[in-house]
This record gives structure tokens, C-alpha cells and sequence, in this order.
């Protein structure tokens, strides 16, 4: 059974970083895409980063150079993250951890990410 589960949203202030952690559980890291996306208030949900199972990054424009994602393997659990730094107010969104393999998409449940001084 596939689960995801995000965790490290919250308030910042503009120039600060988050780090999200999404725990997979029932994901072969080797042949899933790991992605995030966001959604802010009004808007359609959008990819901000993925990496393949061959480790191959893809970032959307406005986030490269301040985000980064990767994956991590434990003895007993697998995280994908997103280290955000200089964050931006136009960053301000509810972020969700995605797993995809060819037609199967899972979603995790979105953690808030709110930049404001």
C-alpha cells in the first residue's frame, strides 16, 4: 500500500528556508518520479520539482537556484525533500509530495508553506 506523508511546512519570513519531508512508504525509489507540487490560494496546482528513479532533477524556473530536491534512504522508511531557501512571499502555498509510475499517481495529503514578515 503506497503512502506519502509530507511534513515541515509553516511560517517564514521572506529570505528564510523550510525543509518538507515527504515519508514514501510502499515506493521503489528506483522506478517512481518523486515530485512536488503546490497549490496557492485561487490557482491551479503546480509542479515545482521532480527527480526520476535515475536520479534526473527537473526544477520549475522560479524555484531553481533556491530549491533542491532529493531522496533519502533509511533503514526504515524513504523520504523525499525539498530544501527551500531564499524563499519568496509568492512561494506561499500548500505543498504536496507525488509519486508517479506510468499511469499510477499517489498524492500525500499537503503541508501549508506561509512566507510573510
Amino acid at each position: 500500500q503506497v503512502q506519502l506523508v509530507e511534513s515541515g511546512g509553516g511560517l517564514v519570513q521572506p529570505g528564510g528556508s523550510l525543509r518538507l519531508s515527504c515519508a514514501a512508504s510502499g515506493i521503489d525509489f528506483t522506478i517512481y518520479t518523486m515530485s512536488w507540487y503546490r497549490q496557492a490560494p485561487g490557482k491551479q496546482r503546480e509542479l515545482v520539482a521532480f527527480i526520476t528513479g535515475r536520479e534526473k532533477e527537473y526544477y520549475k524556473e522560479s524555484v531553481k537556484g533556491r530549491f533542491t530536491i532529493s531522496k533519502n534512504e533509511y533503514e526504515n522508511t524513504n523520504t523525499v525533500d525539498l530544501q527551500m531557501n531564499s524563499l519568496k512571499p509568492e512561494d506561499t502555498a500548500v505543498y504536496y509530495c507525488n509519486a508517479r509510475l506510468e499511469s499510477r499517481f499517489y498524492w500525500g495529503q499537503g503541508t501549508q508553506v506561509t512566507v510573510s514578515s
